[in-house]
């Protein structure tokens, strides 16, 4: 496999560019997330009414944040630890620098109600890595909600199906550098992924643009696969 598609390689693009990515957020420079996203995610999570929250891939923290105003208790984790001080800064919850290969190795006091990817899920390996363990960071009745790029609108022009993809800082400030590739997985992959994993879909949202009406995101809503289910 090309070296610059890679894990490793997501997380250094990251390591890079969380600075511009911190300015870029707190100036509201993502008019997807302005316009769509950030509300989405939010009225997602407060829907399910959680008392506690684990952001993975928490980065700034501003998801965080916005959840803490609303009377979450959220604790969030990121492998970056440029991100991580700064949700220290702006957020009220709890963050650790925790990598996705490390989760299932870090111990939390109690599971959570809800766990959160928004927009966090990005590599291959380490997205499985989080699938594995996230059932067992959940409360029985607890919600796994991801938030991601729409398959679909997402595949563009090229084939549809799984595979890294270049990354783009397209639209951003030029003081991002390096931009991080991203793994594709088509609708059937990740649902096999949540089956797989002890996962189901309960629901799943597709917020739509208010300009052109086209799906920016969808929200994945999952819950443990009730027992005696065949996850296959």
């Amino acid at each position: 496999m090309d070296e610059k598609f890679s894990d490793s390689e997501v997380l250094r693009a990251w390591h890079v560019n969380a600075s511009p990515w911190i300015k870029a957020i707190d100036k509201g420079e993502i008019e997807s997330r302005v316009l769509v996203t950030n509300k989405a995610i939010i009225d997602a999570v407060i829907n399910n009414e959680p008392q506690s929250a684990l952001d993975i891939g928490c980065g700034e923290g501003w998801l965080a944040a916005k959840l803490v105003e609303k009377g979450v208790n959220v604790f969030g984790i990121d492998a970056i630890p440029g991100l991580i001080e700064k949700a220290q800064q702006v957020a009220g919850g709890q963050f650790s620098i925790c990598t996705y290969e490390n989760l299932s190795r870090r111990e939390f006091n109690r599971p959570f109600d809800c766990l959160i990817c928004n927009f966090s899920l990005i590599g291959e390996k380490s997205t499985e890595d989080v699938m594995a363990v996230a059932g067992k960071l959940l409360n029985p009745g607890g919600r796994f909600l991801i938030q991601t790029l729409h398959p679909v609108v997402a595949c563009g022009e090229l084939p549809y199906r799984d595979g890294w993809r270049e990354g783009s800082w397209a639209g951003f400030s030029k003081d991002f550098r390096t931009p991080a590739p991203w793994y594709f997985r088509t609708l059937e992959t990740w649902r096999k992924l949540f089956s797989d994993n002890g996962l189901e879909v309960i629901t799943c949202h597709e917020p739509l643009h208010p300009k052109t009406n086209i799906p920016v995101s969808i929200i994945f809503e999952l819950g443990r696969m009730q027992s005696g289910r065949n996850p296959s």
